[in-house]
């Protein structure tokens, strides 16, 4: 079989807010979860070759690696439409999945544009991440392929002929100017009758109705509303709809460095990702997704605080135990394949205040105050005043030992600030706000005597560390310093002398293994860029914000979408796609740099 040459910033993405499938340019779906998110993969060439799943359609004539002549979304939805111009004419694939009543239905509807074109259709299911081979038969003029716990059905509307070849089920017609064929692949549990069958047509016109719906409630309207609401549609489709919880990415173990073995599952919901989506979800005024997305946080956290989490499944599932897939070679050779995330365990003492200050956000937003959300909080509060002076992995979820890092300090002190704000807007709140003043002042005096290097005019990754972390951009941002003050502007300027290469920004430096205790090297961080721009605007440079923004822009792919990473050395995108964490920023830079938002200086 072949390994799959397409680029991770090749696929667009299609999904119902239960799971999502990546479509490369040559119109093969090779990755989707199957019935969600983090559910073992039915279509797993994006980690391997064909034989571990993929289903291609595409003209006769395009042969095995021909890509499509362009492509894009419906307006502000998540159709897809792929184009191919042939020597005997013009088809379109409109690609989606509807937002399903039970079952999972991928729906991929090829339509004549001009002349007539010799289409072809290759089907390879593999389940459990492309390892297992179904069974195949026909009932009903469908095929249905069936191995252990699933079953998925595949019919055409109108039917045209498949047959069975190299453990594949093709079909092979031909479509004349306005005809159109419709497939609908479904899954469902293998003990359970067939679910209803959807028409295609009508489910084409309520996914557009549905999506042009929502999108129209985006009070953005600045200069870059298209890249924002790409960016607010992309964290919606990364929603799990029955829970609120939302995914880092729908994709796991897409290298941050090629060949390397930096791959990690991301299908899951942290605290940190969340959080921030929904600070980008509120600053335009999506305040039903904030309620839903806050009700599963205190589902989640639900417990002891000393056994809160970085991150949970989709309905607050707690174990998430990491192992890796021999049988997968990785993205471009890129291994190993892993699911699950070990990183679980880590103590990371930053999430409790991007917990607690979500929660305040969510209060300033106007949303609804719950008195055990508050107790909650107050516990949590209870918890990070006794262990806010140990070590911990951090952020970035380093596997080399516990650090000090500045990072995870500064969001202590944001925890009691938050507290501190919230009793003195509501005094009948209980709590003691003396209290939390006081911690708030200990973690601020211990950061800037710890955390800063007097003598380079920084703050540094960890105590007693020479490593520069893009994390302490954040520090004027949550108010820990003022913008003007000369330790931010000095922090800003190293990071941008030192981790700032060809223009971009990396996380820290990955040289010294003992910071994260692993070989290789990565990519510039998108979300450290974005950053980037937004301490740029804060101290007034704003001019240099703007242009690095409208840079970073144009890393998009052409359906407007991002990964984790940006190599610049090879203009390709890495890591995990498309990345909650880079459209979180990408929205929250746009919205900042509205007029009225900060003074247009040099």
């Amino acid at each position: 079989m072949t390994q799959r040459t397409q680029r991770i910033e090749d696929y667009a993405l299609i999904g119902d807010l239960q799971t999502a499938a990546l479509v490369g340019l040559d119109g093969s779906i090779d990755w989707l979860c199957l019935p969600r998110f983090d559910s073992a993969a039915c279509f797993a060439a994006m980690l391997g070759d064909e034989n571990n799943g993929h289903w291609r359609i595409a003209p006769a004539e395009a042969g095995h690696s021909g890509r499509c002549d362009r492509r894009a979304y419906l307006d502000d939805s998540l159709v897809l439409e792929t184009y191919w111009e042939t020597s005997t004419g013009t088809v379109k694939v409109i690609d989606f999945m509807p937002q399903r009543d039970r079952a999972p239905d991928v729906t991929r509807i090829v339509e004549g544009v001009s002349g007539t074109v010799e289409m072809g259709s290759v089907l390879r299911l593999r389940f459990d991440y492309g390892h297992v081979v179904p069974w195949m038969r026909r009932s009903d003029g469908h095929r249905v392929a069936i191995a252990g716990p699933d079953s998925v059905w595949l019919r055409s509307e109108p039917e045209v002929k498949t047959w069975g070849q190299d453990m594949s089920t093709r079909s092979s017609f031909t479509v004349h100017e306005g005809e159109k064929v419709a497939f609908v692949l479904t899954w469902h549990p293998s003990h359970e009758p067939r679910p209803d069958l959807i028409d295609p047509y009508e489910a084409l016109e309520q996914s557009l109705a549905d999506w042009r719906e929502w999108s129209a409630r985006c009070q953005y309207e600045g200069p870059y509303r298209d890249a924002v609401i790409r960016s607010l549609i992309t964290l919606k489709a990364l929603t799990f709809a029955p829970t609120g919880g939302i995914v880092a990415a729908p994709t796991t173990s897409l290298p941050e460095e090629l060949g390397g073995i930096r791959n990690w599952d991301y299908r899951y919901c942290w605290l940190r990702d969340s959080t921030l989506t929904l600070e980008a979800l509120l600053s335009a005024g999506y305040l039903e997704e904030a309620a839903h997305w806050r009700n599963w946080l205190l589902r989640a956290v639900a417990g002891d605080p000393a056994d809160l989490q970085i991150m949970y499944g989709l309905s607050g599932e707690r174990r998430l135990p990491e192992v890796e897939l021999p049988w997968l070679k990785g993205h471009l050779e890129s291994a190993p394949v892993r699911i699950g995330n070990a990183a679980v365990e880590q103590l990371q003492l930053d999430v409790y205040g991007e917990v607690i200050d979500s929660l305040y956000l969510a209060r300033e937003a106007g949303l609804k105050s719950e008195t055990h959300a508050w107790n909650l909080q107050l516990s949590l509060l209870d918890f990070l005043e006794a262990r806010w002076r140990e070590p911990d992995e951090g952020l970035w979820e380093v596997r080399g030992p516990r650090r000090h890092f500045v990072h995870s300090k500064v969001m202590a002190w944001v925890a009691a600030d938050r507290a501190v704000r919230t009793l003195e807007s509501d005094p009948e709140l209980r709590g003691d706000a003396g209290r939390w003043r006081r911690m708030r002042d200990a973690v601020h005096k211990e950061v800037c005597e710890k955390g800063f290097d007097p003598v380079r005019n920084t703050f540094t990754q960890a105590y007693g560390s020479d490593e520069l972390d893009a994390a302490t951009l954040l520090i004027p941002r949550v108010g820990f310093l003022p913008p003007d003050d000369p330790r931010v502007i000095g922090t800003v300027d190293a990071i941008h002398a030192e981790l700032g290469g060809s223009g971009f920004v990396r996380r820290y430096t990955t040289d010294a293994t003992t910071v994260d205790g692993l070989p290789g090297a990565e990519g510039t961080f998108l979300v450290c860029s974005f950053w980037m721009a937004d301490a740029l605007r804060l101290t007034g440079r704003v001019k240099e914000a703007r242009e690095l923004f409208e840079r970073l822009l144009t890393l998009r792919n052409d359906v407007g979408l991002l990964a984790e990473e940006y190599d610049p050395a090879a203009d390709r995108q890495l890591g995990n796609f498309p990345q909650a964490f880079s459209h979180i920023g990408l929205v929250a830079t746009a919205c900042a740099l509205e007029p009225g938002c900060g003074e247009e200086a040099g």
